[in-house]
């Protein structure tokens, strides 16, 4: 099976780099006609992606919408991954895990596992229990041909203090999970191939103020913060620099507001401005 990195590079090749975000908040449901329940959060979901599939090539649940209705929840969730799947998108299930040992490696069977009820094609995860703790689940992905998003830099104040703190090699937080991730990378990843093991970087970000280098090898780069949060497909490039080509922009809330009915139209029309860029 073609690894994650290579699925994601022929997605954007196809499709352009808009990442359609899962996000069922209450509040959408409500302007959606749903009841805010898992089986709104389920419909939803299905629906999404059935207005996605072609006109994109990656979407994003968002865990966190589906899990607070608990097992109800979860099994919505299973639903929305599997249709994903099936119709033939790449699935990142945003859940952000990290913790250590045995604990992290259950987290990346439950979502990295082929077969699995929730499985997907990548995992977001923390590294700031340390990087080496997501060494299970980076393993698991090599094995699965699946990735890991790694948070590098967030776009939210409130990090930037952990994440642009100096270490003793004078790099950022940031800048040495980056590194770390990419030495990883670089001891499996193919020579011309994109690597499967990514990062996600906000795209608001300023990179210099974060210390941040282009990765090598180049790897998927989830960015958050296009359309509600600020930032416009043509400032893909202005952002990430040489990084562009392997960026997937990330968008929930300003194309979702556009409601079920005109949702697919939105998608392909804003898909289009990231063609264009």
């Amino acid at each position: 099976m073609t690894g994650f990195g290579e699925r994601v590079r022929a997605a954007i090749a196809q499709y352009g780099h808009l990442c359609v975000g899962i996000d069922p908040h209450a509040a959408l449901l409500s302007s959606w006609g749903m009841d805010a329940t898992a089986a709104g959060a389920r419909e939803f979901g299905l629906r999404v992606v059935e207005a996605a599939a072609g006109h994109v090539g990656i979407v994003k649940p968002q865990v966190s919408f589906f899990e607070r209705y608990g097992a109800a929840g979860f099994a919505a969730l299973e639903d929305v991954l599997r249709a994903g799947r099936d119709a033939g998108l790449v699935v990142i299930a945003d859940a952000k895990r990290g913790d250590i040992g045995s604990t992290m490696d259950a987290y990346a069977q439950a979502w990295l596992t082929p077969g699995s009820p929730l499985e997907a094609d990548a995992l977001t995860a923390s590294p700031f229990l340390g990087v080496e703790a997501l060494s299970g689940a980076f393993a698991l992905a090599e094995r699965s041909d699946k990735g890991v998003l790694v948070l590098a830099a967030t776009s939210n104040a409130d990090a930037f203090g952990q994440q642009r703190a100096l270490l003793q090699s004078g790099d950022t937080v940031s800048a040495h999970v980056i590194a770390e991730v990419s030495e990883r990378n670089a001891q499996r990843t193919t020579a011309g191939q994109w690597a499967d093991l990514g990062f996600v970087v906000g795209a608001t970000v300023e990179w210099q103020a974060a210390g941040l280098r282009v990765p090598a090898p180049p790897t998927p780069i989830l960015a958050p913060g296009f359309g509600h949060q600020g930032a416009e497909p043509t400032q893909l490039t202005e952002r990430f620099g040489a990084a562009a080509p392997t960026v997937i922009a990330s968008e929930s809330r300003s194309i979702l507001a556009a409601g079920p009915d005109r949702l697919a139209a939105h998608i392909s029309r804003r898909a289009e401005e990231y063609v264009r860029g």
